[in-house]
């Protein structure tokens, strides 16, 4: 069964470019090997992060929008865990997020119904 998922992963700051497009094909080649897709690749840029991680007060933030099943995230985290770049990283399961999101979409497009009689009787206490 295909699931989506975010991965958010942070690399070292002092890697180049060059480094980190060749550190995403490689993730990105892992997941497809694995029966997966990588539907999305994000660069949300250098940021300060919340507290020292591995020596680090900044990192550079990615997130992957993965779709595959359980293998192809364990291969992917297995592969952030023993990458040395990267210091961090989480996944998160989304689709049931966006199920329920689309459900609530679809709710508020259709009108309430409109009761017969028109006017709703006043309530006084």
């Amino acid at each position: 069964m295909q699931r989506t998922y975010e991965v958010m992963f942070i690399v070292r700051p002092d890697i180049g470019d060059e480094e980190l497009e060749k550190l995403v094909s490689t993730l990105e080649s892992q997941v497809s090997s694995a029966g997966g897709k990588v539907k999305n690749v994000e660069r949300m840029g250098k940021r300060r992060l919340a507290y020292l991680v591995r020596r680090f007060h900044d990192g550079n933030y990615m997130l992957l929008t993965v779709e595959g099943g359980g293998d192809a995230i364990r291969e992917l985290e297995r592969r952030l865990r023993v990458t040395e770049p990267v210091i961090k990283f989480l996944t998160v399961r989304v689709d049931k997020e966006q199920a329920r999101l689309a459900k609530l979409k679809q709710r508020r497009k259709t009108p309430p119904p409109v009761e017969a009689g028109g006017e709703t009787a006043a309530v006084t206490a």
